[in-house]
């Protein structure tokens, strides 16, 4: 859970000044029917057995924790509390509980996506497009945004790389089957498809975080040249060669197949080469 530096800039700021019927925020019941969900939430997707047991939870004791709710004309839009809220109606209430705030809109959305980040129930890739869309919507820096949602710059930075992986990987951690921490290993890669085959492998075959990054770590290093020993017949073509020529030579390949490769040094050099080559005697 995030720590209580990063929830003071948060949630709890809204909160911390609040009193019935006073100041800018005020508790009243809202009729479900006249919220709308934040269209810039960060978590897409909602666990449909949570929201059941919340909603039974819901049934017997109420909301405890009150939605946080702007005020747009006639209707209000949810700032912290969409979970909450799906699971009220799923319980059947016509109602709920609501802080009413008339901040100004860009600060509630602020408060909105740090809430939801200080949450731990959202995917890699929600909470990662989460943190690049408050540091566009309000011009924050990774150090800014650190400091708001209470995390290191390393972890900002690293969340926010899960982003370059390929739509397939990301489809992975959305659903749980690879770890952010899987993520960030393949998020050093620069080929999308190998990034994609060493995911599926990982799968596979139930690699670990720390097997992942030796998977990554052995297919960054450079391939070494495969040395062979040269035929024992091809040396000693060689060395006729360069005894004849008086020249450096070198044969790559076989007694089927390969290249005769003949070093010269000067032009007296190349001069030699070709007389020898071509039979030209001398005078």
């Amino acid at each position: 859970m995030a720590n209580k530096k990063g929830l003071g800039r948060g949630l709890d700021a809204l909160l911390e000044s609040f009193e019935p019927g006073k100041g800018p925020a005020t508790l009243q019941e809202v009729s479900v029917y006249d919220i709308d969900t934040n269209p810039d939430q960060p978590r897409k997707t909602f666990d449909e057995e949570k929201l059941n047991e919340l909603a039974t939870s819901i049934r017997t004791h109420g909301i405890v924790q009150p939605l946080i709710l702007y005020r747009q004309g006639n209707r209000y839009t949810i700032v912290a509390g969409e979970r909450r809220f799906r699971a009220a109606r799923l319980a059947g209430l016509k109602a709920v509980p609501a802080v009413i705030t008339d901040k100004e809109e860009h600060e509630l959305q602020e408060v909105s996506l740090i809430e939801n980040l200080q949450r731990e129930d959202l995917n890699p890739v929600e909470e990662a497009a989460a943190i690049r869309f408050l540091m566009i919507q309000h011009n924050l820096t990774q150090e800014e945004v650190s400091s708001r949602i209470g995390r290191s710059r390393p972890a900002v930075t690293n969340a926010l790389r899960l982003l370059n992986l390929p739509e397939s990987v990301q489809g992975m951690l959305k659903d749980g089957t690879l770890s952010a921490g899987h993520g960030k290993m393949l998020a050093g890669l620069d080929d999308a498809e190998k990034a994609e085959k060493l995911a599926q492998k990982a799968i596979r075959e139930g690699w670990s975080v720390r097997q992942m990054e030796e998977a990554v770590r052995l297919d960054a290093l450079p391939r070494k040249k495969v040395s062979r020993r040269m035929d024992p017949e091809v040396r000693r073509t060689a060395s006729a060669i360069r005894s004849k020529l008086r020249a450096k030579v070198s044969i790559e390949g076989d007694q089927e197949k390969g290249k005769i490769i003949i070093s010269y040094f000067s032009k007296d050099d190349l001069m030699n080469i070709c007389d020898t080559i071509l039979g030209v005697e001398e005078v």
